[in-house]
């Protein structure tokens, strides 16, 4: 009698979904070489995992053009991102961690946490449709609203926003902001930009900042009337 095929080990698929759906975000293939500088794995390591999640219905791979999840495999990586998103959520509004922490503990805590725990977390918090970092949460039908937004490197001197998302893969970035009292909800101006690619210079709570581009482009903002 023939041996079955060993389990796929779920943290390792979860991990590749997610990574997948990040990258590829809009739908666009991603390529074996970015899929495994995201997650830090040799390209042939990838590859080997791209072809079992392939045989499994998770992904559609074209060689040379790369993956992208199937119906199946976006659920799966709807999922996870639900459960990492309320669980960050919970660390921070119930652990009062600071929100440059609570993103490596959610990735630890992900894998292990049941979807009917994280349905009495949400419940808990009120159904949050927002991770503390403004990361859209998936709902429980897992469906999720990918809202496009403007970058702070996007205002004109003179122009006013709001913050409604800040890129979390960065924990010393967060706690820059943090120390500036620049988070989800903060409302900015404007002031100016030095040019030739210098910093961007704004105005929040009453202080002046001068923040990098590249750190003015991890901020998505709302503009607010004038």
């Amino acid at each position: 009698m023939a041996t079955p095929a060993p389990s796929l080990p779920s943290a390792s698929v979860e991990d590749y979904l997610k990574a997948i759906y990040s990258l590829g975000r809009g739908g666009e293939r991603v390529s074996t070489t970015a899929l495994a500088e995201r997650l830090g794995f040799a390209a042939s390591s990838a590859s080997a995992m791209i072809a079992r999640l392939a045989d499994s219905g998770l992904l559609d791979y074209v060689p040379y053009s790369g993956v992208r999840l199937t119906d199946k495999g976006r659920r799966e990586a709807l999922r996870v991102i639900r459960r990492h998103r309320l669980l960050e959520a919970f660390l921070v509004s119930s652990l009062e961690l600071p929100w440059d922490e609570v993103h490596v503990y959610a990735e630890q805590l992900e894998h292990a946490a049941s979807d009917e725990l994280i349905d009495v977390i949400a419940a808990k918090l009120g159904d949050p449709t927002v991770d503390p970092h403004g990361d859209p949460i998936p709902t429980r039908e897992l469906t999720i609203e990918e809202r496009g937004a403007e970058t702070l490197a996007d205002l004109q001197p003179g122009e006013r926003a709001t913050v409604v998302r800040v890129s979390d893969s960065d924990p010393e970035m967060l706690r820059h902001l943090a120390e500036r009292a620049i988070g989800i909800g903060a409302e900015i101006e404007s002031i100016g930009r030095q040019p030739f690619g210098g910093p961007v210079e704004i105005r929040s709570a009453g202080r002046d900042h001068a923040l990098g581009p590249a750190l003015a482009k991890a901020i998505r903002i709302a503009r607010l009337e004038p």
